[in-house]
């Protein structure tokens, strides 16, 4: 019986997928199963799983369903003692899996343990810095304000964990590793490992025509966190946590090719920040994002391309990101 089961959940991830099974198999820890899910792909993705003939491997074929349904699918074929998943365009490093169990056998109060994340480009580079966090133990009140667990590929959890609360949740679309973290925050203590093993690829050529699933998915998220009876002390930070959505949402609202954008739903996600967090109107951000809006909005889609290609500093509202609250609670 393997130690570790590590499941992908795949659908049409051809240029992608290779690269992304090298980094399960070039793990120093070797004692895993890896179980790949293929929700009905029909590119080549199949063709290029079959190339590889390493043991550990099983491949189970499945008609297409969201992330939560494939993740939890994964789950019912799997032995090992510890489970963790990888989005089939992310990255690990090459100790993820080593340095993951060897901190939940040190940390035998916590069920679950997570890495630092960097966002990657469709080419494998890193970008920038994603999610360095530190929080340990009783992370509920972390969780309630931010995601920074920073992907789905990247979380270890003890498998009686995953049992017990039932796995994902599979009528979300949107926000299943969120509500996944939350309600594992609710039961469990978490572990961290101080070092950049996630790599999360970001795609520049992305479009915003979920962003309204993803508003939804994350609006129920935080309404049934806030309702569990463990965050009956924790209600003033609801505002600040639904603050901190829409900072995230109009940073991803406005992370598009011009002409990709959703000009009312950014306007709405701008209003809601301010509202949700008054101190915004003091921060350039805003008013980058303004910019960035207008250009997009009145410009031909290639001439506000090169526009904002020579202001890659006003482009860039990932700043937003920067300004989501955290509750000042020793750790």
């Amino acid at each position: 019986m393997p130690e570790v089961s590590v499941i992908i959940p795949v659908y049409n991830a051809q240029e992608t997928i290779q690269e992304t099974i090298n980094s399960v198999l070039n793990q120093s820890f070797t004692d895993f199963e890896l179980i790949i899910i293929n929700a009905g792909s029909t590119d080549r993705t199949l063709s290029i799983i079959r190339e590889f003939t390493d043991t550990r491997i099983q491949v189970f074929n499945y008609k297409p369903a969201n992330v939560a349904v494939n993740r939890n699918r994964g789950f019912n074929h799997t032995q090992g003692k510890y489970i963790t998943f990888l989005d089939a365009d992310d990255l690990w490093t090459s100790d993820k899996l080593a340095d993951q169990v060897q901190t939940l056998i040190e940390n035998p109060d916590a069920a679950v343990v997570y890495s630092w994340t960097d966002c990657i480009d469709e080419q494998g580079k890193i970008i920038r810095h994603c999610s360095y966090p530190r929080w340990n133990g009783d992370v509920y009140p972390q969780l309630l304000l931010d995601d920074f667990i920073g992907s789905g590929s990247n979380v270890m959890m003890r498998r009686e964990a995953f049992i017990s609360i039932g796995g994902f949740d599979e009528s979300l679309t949107n926000a299943q590793d969120t509500d996944m973290w939350i309600r594992l925050a609710q039961l469990y203590q978490f572990a961290v490992v101080t070092k950049s093993q996630i790599r999360y690829r970001i795609r520049s050529n992305s479009m915003s025509s979920n962003i309204i699933g993803l508003e939804k998915s994350n609006l129920k998220v935080i309404e049934r966190a806030f309702s569990h009876s463990k965050a009956q002390s924790y209600q003033h930070l609801k505002r600040d946590s639904l603050g901190n959505l829409y900072k995230y949402l109009s940073y991803k609202s406005l992370d598009v090719l011009p002409g990709q954008q959703k000009n009312w739903h950014i306007i709405r996600f701008l209003f809601n920040t301010i509202y949700y967090d008054v101190s915004m109107l003091i921060k350039p951000i805003i008013y980058k994002a303004i910019f960035k809006l207008i250009i997009m909005a009145i410009l031909p889609g290639n001439l506000a391309q090169n526009i904002l290609g020579k202001y890659p500093k006003v482009a860039n509202t990932s700043t937003f990101l920067g300004y989501e609250k955290l509750p000042v609670i020793p750790i």
